[in-house]
């Protein structure tokens, strides 16, 4: 059998110039002997599905509360369907399929119960203390300081590269998600030129994170834009009809149902497609043949064309007015800031054994343990402690 080292090397000459590396070439914070039989970025996939939070994504939701309908996607299946296309992307542009998974499997576990409604509140509450919430920060706490793996150092000891596209993960559903340097610290950021990681993007050299890290980006576009429309329909808060005058999901129906094949399908196929003649056109005009020239490009090499983003950002606004702002959505997501403010406030005056055991593992203030806490619970276990303790 050859070793890993053999195997990396021949896996590396399938890759494009402009792709990671199997071995990658930030390393880890925490130095450790490698695997016998798996590629690094393999073996941080591996750390990130064992984790608590991963699993604990099966409870939390998308933009329905998790368990209020038997079909809609959890956090948990939408994490899938990202690495899944993430991983098509990435073997189609001869990119490092590992790396693009493992991002993709991580790039939502610091997300809190009740959606981007939940973020909202626990922002809100962070701002009382002095500190702030953003999710993609939370996902880089997660797997650099909370989850559990060794005694030898905190966190899962990932990748950098990893690292450096949860923090610099970013889709319409966000925000700015500009990630400061003030907001960032430690052993698990480097100030090279080249790859500093404590900067989304800084003002005096535009650096755009690794391809593979660009794509997962929009891989998660991709999959949410797919199942809202799907889960929308199953909810019953619009109709297929509806939607056929939407240019993209017209196009998508035109497809689909001469097949008799899924809307959804159809329009993950016309997203994927036009990313991948974008991103391999911009890839050729802006002669890049190195990682490099991809971390130092001002601009995303990974893209969709600018007649299908001005579609898809016809498509968002229907699914906004219609599904984000639906009554009974908003109903239940305001029920959830509630639930997390009260329940923060709680552990504030009275900390249960978890948060004050957090406080100590991780050195944090009690406010920032609060967070930690609330931050990981699933959307029913919030729910039952406000049900039994909020009386």
């Amino acid at each position: 059998m050859l070793s890993v080292a053999d195997r990396i090397r021949e896996a590396n000459t399938l890759l494009a110039p402009y792709a990671v590396p199997h071995q990658g070439i930030l390393g880890r914070v925490y130095q450790e002997p490698e695997d016998e039989t798996r590629f690094p970025f393999q073996r941080d996939r591996d750390r990130i599905i064992h984790t608590q939070a991963f699993r604990r994504l099966k409870g939390k939701t998308q933009v329905f509360v998790a368990g209020t309908l038997d079909h809609v996607r959890t956090r948990l299946t939408h994490t899938m369907e990202v690495a899944q296309i993430s991983r098509d992307i990435a073997r189609a542009l001869s990119l490092n399929e590992d790396l693009a998974e493992a991002i993709a499997l991580s790039h939502d576990l610091g997300h809190p119960p009740f959606g981007h409604a939940g973020e909202e509140a626990l922002d809100r509450w962070m701002k009382k203390h002095g500190g702030s919430f953003e999710h993609n920060l939370q996902s880089h706490r997660v797997v650099t300081v909370l989850a559990e793996h060794s005694s030898q150092f905190p966190g899962l000891n990932l990748n950098k590269e990893i690292l450096e596209g949860i923090l610099k993960h970013r889709t319409p559903h966000d925000g700015e998600n500009i990630v400061s340097r003030e907001m960032v610290s430690g052993p698990h950021f480097t100030t090279s030129r080249s790859h500093d990681l404590t900067t989304f993007r800084p003002p005096d050299l535009p650096i755009s994170p690794s391809l593979e890290a660009q794509l997962v980006n929009l891989a998660d576009e991709i999959a949410y834009t797919g199942h809202d429309c799907e889960d929308g329909i199953r909810a019953g808060l619009f109709t297929q009809t509806d939607i056929a005058d939407i240019p993209l999901t017209a196009k998508a129906l035109k497809i689909a149902l001469p097949r008799g094949t899924s809307l959804r399908g159809s329009l993950i196929h016309i997203l994927v497609t036009d990313l991948l003649k974008t991103t391999e056109s911009l890839i050729t005009d802006q002669a890049v043949h190195s990682l490099d020239g991809v971390l130092e490009s001002p601009t995303p090499l990974a893209q969709f064309s600018a007649s299908l983003k001005q579609e898809l950002s016809a498509l968002r606004d229907f699914l906004w007015d219609r599904m984000y702002l639906h009554p009974n959505v908003l109903k239940r997501s305001r029920k959830g800031q509630v639930m997390i403010e009260q329940l923060c406030d709680q552990y504030m005056i009275k900390p249960n054994e978890k948060v004050l055991e957090l406080q100590q593992r991780t050195g944090s203030a009690l406010f920032e343990a609060v967070k930690d806490y609330v931050a990981g619970m699933t959307d029913g276990y919030a729910t039952a402690l406000a049900d039994t303790n909020l009386q």
